[in-house]
């Protein structure tokens, strides 16, 4: 069966349908133009369908490209039958083409390699017969000074680790036993002796026992954090009489003099090599599925968080809080650019609330700030209630923003060249600012690990965390569309088929040449070729063009089906944008063609009726309770609103004000047992909670989910 075929079934989509999909890919088109601009290639296909097709793509070829290294290895080695080439041919697994590899796979020097050099073999084969012979007497042919064999014992001895080596290999044992640890194999874990006092974050898995199957992602990290710290002790394995009963049933033919040396070589080959061959394998099993599951969980709030509701295009003034230093202003023009920067000291220890009220008022007043953004940070509740009654001539919207990673952009080299004579107290300032007015465009500037959301991803596999998380900002900025002329090189860099360095040569060329005025002015710009066009034009914008299509997400290759339309009707394209009554009397199956379906069709009607409006949610103000703003406070039983901020496998944390956010268990968010916690809230969710237990000394609150009556 060939991989296209294979993949079809696995993902129970047509053949021809995933055929098209990887002919696409690998003619350089990326996931999000195959899924917005090539609906008719793939049977309208979403993103993840499209990202399945491509993933089972890249593991059926590593599986191919091992299958045939084994296959060349064995023949080599002149030991390749017609029946072991059927049998890796038709393997489905990495481990079962493993398994049939093992016996000929190079092996460094072992017991039963020894074993053999001294010519012992022989007496290992007749031992596992089993026969009703005494074993000593014929064992002892094979004692021979010059060979290194000087006794019976050293040769029985031998004879079992040949053995050992046997039964590790055979290909139903390793099934077998791998089928026990997978479906009876427990984690077990204990406190490594004398750690007890310095590992007390780990205190329950001092001495835990869990069953494989069962094991959750978020748990099975910590136990092997835990354990690379030098705290806990873990061993992977089933009840071990189970499996020696197991390989016994495989292996034990008789019950006389050689069974008995059988028996040993099943025990010493259990504990020396498949229990650990085992554990190790299951242990990378564990690990790639906490891993996946702690990715996605990742990426799924990463994805919720760049697409948080923008406040828009306003003049905000944003404030970035502190005690000790004061807290820095900066306004911020309509674009994001920053127009001036202050600093006010309304907090102890240096307390001057009339030149702090001056200040904000004054800014607020010369530059007709719209909306005040003040970090959630330390000193962030206080500085808004600060700011809430400050005697502003016209009041704006004061508005708490999460500012995690803020820190990290204003040490980061696009903040160095953003604004190379400002210290990075005014540059996290502008970043608040800017996450407000949009969050997406501000948060692509930093490393999506660095936001705050997410768990244990420092101990998953780096690389694919990083593929994961570029992906997932791709498919936020593409669902939205970039505007061409204002945006930075690092929210272009995303756009499809543009990248870092075509992002760059825009920048440049629009400092140089001034505002795009079409979409295919982006021609004028270096090395941006025919291929760019096309996988980028689609989510580029331009506000202000004078045509209309160019402010939308039709396609530049769709631009003559449009005017066809409007001739259609007798009308122009910015009539039939303004106009409902005119769009609705369009005949689509009027324009079918072998390359343009009702998909795309239909595609383009959307996009008309709301050309270049941003996909996102309306901006919601959120208040927290004002009498509450530290965890001093708190007192068990309140009812207070939260805003979702961090969702986890085992539930979510929630701001509610404090400084301190408390956790939401997965036991508590429902009437009924939840499984996934992203199934019932969001990020950036508006909830009510109930405060359960607070332990001020530990700064942790434990909340319960208040259901509306």
């Amino acid at each position: 069966m060939d991989i296209v075929t294979k993949i079809a079934q696995r993902l129970n989509l047509q053949q021809p349908l995933v055929q098209n999909v990887l002919d696409l890919l690998a003619e350089g088109a990326t996931v999000p133009f195959i899924a917005r601009y090539r609906k008719e290639a793939t049977g309208s296909m979403n993103e993840v369908q499209i990202m399945a097709v491509r993933d089972q793509y890249k593991q059926l070829l590593e599986l191919e490209n091992r299958r045939l290294f084994v296959l060349n290895a064995i023949k080599e080695q002149e030991k390749l039958t017609p029946l072991l080439q059927e049998q890796i041919e038709k393997a489905e697994t990495m481990s079962e083409i493993e398994d049939l590899y093992l016996p000929y796979k190079p092996k460094r020097k072992t017991k039963a390699t020894m074993a053999k050099e001294k010519g012992l073999e022989p007496l290992a084969k007749w031992l596992y017969k089993q026969l009703p012979q005494p074993v000593e007497a014929y064992a002892r042919q094979f004692v021979d000074e010059q060979k290194g064999v000087s006794s019976v014992e050293e040769a029985l001895a031998g004879a079992r680790d040949i053995v050992a080596e046997y039964i590790a290999e055979h290909l139903q044992t390793r099934e077998k036993i791998r089928q026990l640890f997978m479906h009876s194999g427990v984690v077990v874990s204990k406190v490594v002796k004398g750690k007890e006092a310095d590992g007390d974050k780990y205190r329950i898995y001092f001495d835990n026992q869990e069953p494989i199957k069962r094991i959750v992602s978020h748990r099975i990290l910590a136990m092997f954090r835990g354990e690379e710290e030098g705290y806990l002790r873990l061993k992977v394995a089933p009840d071990e009489i189970t499996a020696l009963e197991t390989i016994d049933d495989i292996h034990l033919k008789a019950d006389n003099e050689a069974a008995d040396h059988i028996a040993d070589a099943i025990e010493d080959c259990y504990n020396r090599l498949l229990q650990p061959q085992m554990e190790t394998e299951m242990r990378q099993m564990m690990k790639e599925k906490a891993d996946k599951e702690a990715i996605d969980i990742f990426a799924n709030n990463v994805r919720q968080l760049l697409l948080a509701s923008p406040l828009g295009q306003k003049v905000v003034m944003a404030i970035d809080p502190g005690f000790r230093t004061g807290c820095k202003v900066v306004v911020l023009d309509k674009h994001g650019n920053l127009l001036e920067n202050d600093t006010i000291y309304p907090h102890p220890p240096q307390i001057d609330v009339h030149q702090a009220n001056d200040c904000l008022k004054n800014l607020a007043k010369k530059y007709h700030v719209e909306a005040v953004a003040i970090g959630n940070g330390t000193a962030g509740q206080e500085t808004k209630n600060f700011v809430q009654h400050v005697d502003f001539e016209q009041k704006p919207l004061v508005v708490m923003v999460n500012e995690n990673g803020a820190s990290v952009y204003s040490a980061s080299e696009v903040a160095r060249e953003e604004f190379p004579d400002y210290d990075i107290t005014v540059r996290g300032a502008v970043s608040i600012g800017r996450r407000l007015m949009d969050p997406l465009a501000e948060l692509i500037k930093i490393d999506p690990k660095s936001i705050g959301v997410g768990q244990y991803q420092h101990d998953v596999n780096q690389k694919q965390l990083q593929n994961s998380l570029a992906e997932t900002v791709s498919l936020c900025v593409n669902a939205v569309g970039v505007e061409v002329n204002t945006a930075s090189k690092e929210l272009l860099a995303y756009v499809s088929g543009i990248g870092a360095g075509l992002a760059k040569n825009i920048v440049e060329y629009r400092k140089a040449n001034g505002s795009f005025k079409t979409k295919a002015d982006l021609k004028k710009v270096s090395r941006f070729g025919d291929k760019a066009f096309e996988q980028s034009a689609g989510f580029i914008r331009i506000a202000d063009a004078k045509n209309p299509l160019d402010r939308s997400a039709v396609h530049p290759e769709s631009y003559a089906i449009v005017e066809k339309m409007a001739q259609q009707m007798h009308c122009s394209i910015e009539d039939m944008v303004q106009n409902e009554t005119i769009r609705r009397q369009i005949r689509l199956a009027d324009f079918v063609t072998d390359k343009v379906g009702m998909p795309t069709l239909n595609d383009i009607m959307k996009e008309l009726a709301k050309p270049g409006r941003d996909p996102r949610e309306q901006f919601d103000l959120f208040e927290f309770d004002q009498n509450i703003t530290d965890i001093s406070d708190l007192q068990v039983g309140m009812v207070l609103k939260g805003v979702v901020v961090n969702i986890t496998a085992f539930g979510c944390f929630v701001d509610i004000g404090v400084h301190q956010e408390g956790l939401l268990h997965v036991s508590r968010m429902g009437k009924k047992f939840v499984k996934d916690p992203g199934k019932v809230v969001k990020l950036n969710q508006k909830i009510r909670v109930r405060v359960e237990e607070v332990d001020v000394r530990r700064k942790r609150i434990a909340l319960a989910m208040v259901f509306d009556q």
